[in-house]
């Protein structure tokens, strides 16, 4: 019997920038490793519609446990400057979906993300001792989020218009 390990990854930023900014900088994924400093590539295989609805990219992330993550996300919706979705492949399978929400310019006129990501491991070692490892794996996923938040943090300042 084969066992699943899945993993219910979440993550939330606030960023001081207009949720237009923010949008632009995570859908534009081909320049992540500019900011990102956990992305080591991002290669574009089918360009979906006009939305970005059927984008298809493999994305290279180095981790803090020294290993690598290969995945290929596939856009499965997207709805403007609010809510896009995901299936992932490769070293991890499943889904994420990332929230994007303005706040109310008495609260700072910042913007809230939220990251939901679904995963498991593929067959072999790591499914099987995923149980033992699971802290283990929660602290890398922290870990190269937190980076990816600071990175973009920094990024939107350089970027600031005006």
């Amino acid at each position: 019997m084969s066992q699943t390990a899945y993993f219910d990854l979440v993550s939330h930023w606030r960023l001081d920038a207009p949720v237009p900014r923010v949008w632009q900088a995570i859908t534009n994924t081909e320049h992540w490793p500019r900011w990102w400093p956990g992305v080591v590539a991002v290669q574009r295989l089918a360009p979906g519609d006009a939305t970005g609805v059927g984008r298809v990219q493999r994305i290279s992330f180095r981790t803090g446990l020294g290993y690598r993550l290969h995945l290929a996300l596939e856009v499965t919706e997207v709805v403007h400057q609010e809510r896009l979705r995901a299936r992932a492949g490769g070293t991890l399978a499943g889904e994420g979906i990332w929230l994007m929400k303005q706040a109310a310019p008495a609260a700072g006129g910042h913007t809230d993300v939220t990251f939901v990501w679904r995963v498991t491991l593929p067959p072999g070692v790591l499914r099987s001792l995923a149980p033992v490892l699971a802290p283990l794996f929660r602290w890398n996923h922290k870990r190269v989020m937190r980076a990816g938040r600071l990175g973009l943090e920094r990024h939107l300042a350089r970027a600031q218009p005006g």
